[in-house]
């Protein structure tokens, strides 16, 4: 039996920081089949095939999320019902993959969830596998991370996560000045894992230095990490310095100034990634929560740990992360939209397949309306939205 092809036609689509009008795309199966403009999306049209008129709206790529730990009052830790409804919070905010993240625990808890993500990835194309926040962090940066659980990078404690991964560990964020720290980032790299910088008392030398050893990723810039001084520049003028680091970018309005947001898009072109940092309470009412062992206190949407008042995650959404760098940021609507979609795409090593409404790439999209509110959302070829 054939399967309906979907065809969205009429729209302003923004792909591969290009903006093309009165442009279709054609979806049949999980796969972009074909684009164009004007009236050619009818040739090959079927009965039965789902055909939506964006009217001048705009069609996006769907959003990728580097760093998810939760949503709808779930967290990644607590298996797979509880990921289902993360990923459902999300997909309904344009958020069509997602890489999830844990934080700081003992090692086999931490394998144990590895394998649990692992499990879920291999049947649900939403999840691109897993990013271990911690446990290798400095306890000085470690923001809302249990500080009894922090540990220096030892070898069998390496292994022992990439093998409970089995494939599936796509990010790991490690602080390069701990004992162990360089040989790690070169264990992580050899197995394919990308490498990020942070929750680190790294100096600019120190942070060049492990990107030079293959880091490519700085975890939410700014955030959990030395500051940049005119003398001292810090992290992330390392990472603006070396061209094949990606810079995550927390834009909820909370963790960094819309002007400092728009002084990264400068600082780094095309090397932005926005990533939500989401806990438990993304999508969902304020109140107390856990991040990992942690108590969180969550008022006006902003999540702090109880004790301590740092910083806890965010409760923000893809969608409002790109209507924040475009209104409050002045960021092009197609570099912010490439943020979301062909950056964190390539940090992590899929930009052949994913991030792009081009042929052979996957069936993502999203649907925005003039607000650049989310009016419907596909996924792997099917309406998630």
């Amino acid at each position: 039996m054939r399967i309906p092809a979907t065809v969205i036609h009429s729209a302003r689509v923004v792909s591969g920081r290009d903006t093309v009008t009165d442009a279709w795309v054609r979806f049949d199966g999980s796969l972009v089949a074909a684009r164009g403009i004007g009236e050619g999306w009818r040739e090959a049209l079927s009965p039965g095939d789902q055909v939506t008129d964006a009217a001048g709206r705009h069609l996006v790529p769907g959003f990728i999320d580097l760093h998810c730990h939760g949503a709808g009052g779930a967290s990644v830790e607590e298996g797979d019902q509880a990921i289902d409804r993360v990923l459902g919070v999300h997909n309904a905010h344009g958020t069509t993959r997602s890489v999830l993240s844990l934080v700081t625990a003992p090692v086999e808890a931490l394998a144990d969830r590895l394998e649990t993500i692992g499990r879920v990835a291999a049947s649900d194309p939403r999840v691109l596998g897993a990013h271990l926040e911690g446990p290798f962090l400095d306890h000085e940066f470690r923001g809302a991370h249990d500080p009894a659980q922090l540990r220096d990078a030892d070898a069998a404690s390496v292994d022992r996560l990439l093998e409970a991964a089995n494939g599936c560990l796509r990010q790991i964020t490690i602080a390069p000045e701990h004992p162990g720290g360089r040989d790690a980032i070169a264990r992580f790299v050899d197995a394919g894992v990308a490498v990020a910088v942070g929750h680190t008392g790294a100096d600019f030398e120190t942070a060049l230095a492990a990107f030079d050893s293959g880091a490519s990723i700085l975890t939410h810039a700014f955030n959990g990490m030395r500051g940049i001084h005119h003398r001292a520049p810090g992290p992330v003028i390392a990472a603006m310095h070396a061209d094949h680091v990606t810079l995550e970018i927390i834009n909820d309005g909370v963790h960094v100034h819309p002007d400092v947001v728009s002084l990264a898009f400068s600082g780094a072109p095309g090397r932005l990634a926005l990533i939500t940092d989401a806990m438990a309470a993304a999508g969902a009412a304020d109140g107390e929560y856990l991040l990992g062992s942690l108590e969180v206190i969550v008022a006006g949407g902003v999540a702090r740990l109880l004790a301590g008042g740092s910083i806890a995650g965010s409760t923000l959404t893809q969608d409002e992360a790109l209507r924040r760098a475009v209104v409050d940021s002045r960021i092009p609507l197609a570099d912010a939209v490439g943020a979301l979609t062909e950056t964190p795409a390539a940090a992590v090593g899929r930009a052949a397949d994913l991030g792009r409404l081009d042929p052979g790439y996957a069936a993502d999209a999203v649907l925005l309306g003039d607000d650049l509110s989310v009016d419907a959302v596909w996924g792997a070829g099917a309406r998630l939205a």
